[in-house]
């Protein structure tokens, strides 16, 4: 994706201070912010950022567990990319970190216009929204037994 992305925004055609921006951030800053409403995907450039969600358990009780990390050359947001919509998560930086963001819209038209690089874009993320889905799948499949397990349920199977 890196490789794909520093052509994209190397183009005219992709302008910085229009299509994209480079943002800094120290450790411990807020980047995005689960439910607020987002046009743009970043790349991380270098820099650590910790993932998080809110959990509801109910009442006035919540948490907000880390559900994953970002390292250089991660992207996200890339749920925005074609319209405006919530962010599912909480991402914040652990280090300096240095992130481009990109405009979702403007990125989306531009990848219409030159569909080789679209298509080297799309296949790629595709990879990355399948890691992340064996993710969560491998997630959901552990705490389902960690619960059978702590309910003794497991015993009757």
């Amino acid at each position: 994706m890196k490789n794909i992305l520093k052509d994209i925004i190397k183009s005219p055609q992709f302008a910085e201070g229009t299509a994209w921006n480079r943002r800094e951030f120290n450790a411990n800053d807020l980047v995005v912010k689960e439910g607020e409403i987002a046009t743009s995907l970043f790349f991380v450039e270098k820099g650590e950022l910790r993932v998080t969600r809110h959990v509801d358990l109910g009442g006035d009780k919540g948490i907000q567990p880390g559900v994953g990390e970002l390292k250089e050359g991660a992207i996200f947001g890339e749920s925005c990319l074609h319209s405006a919509l919530p962010r599912i998560a909480t991402v914040m930086a652990t280090t300096e970190v240095s992130l481009l963001e990109l405009d979702g819209e403007r990125l989306s038209i531009y990848l219409d216009d030159n569909p080789v690089k679209g298509y080297l874009f799309y296949k790629n993320l595709f990879g990355i929204v399948i890691g992340r889905l064996n993710n969560a799948n491998h997630t959901v499949e552990t705490l389902m037994a960690w619960g059978l397990k702590a309910h003794e349920i497991d015993k009757h199977l």
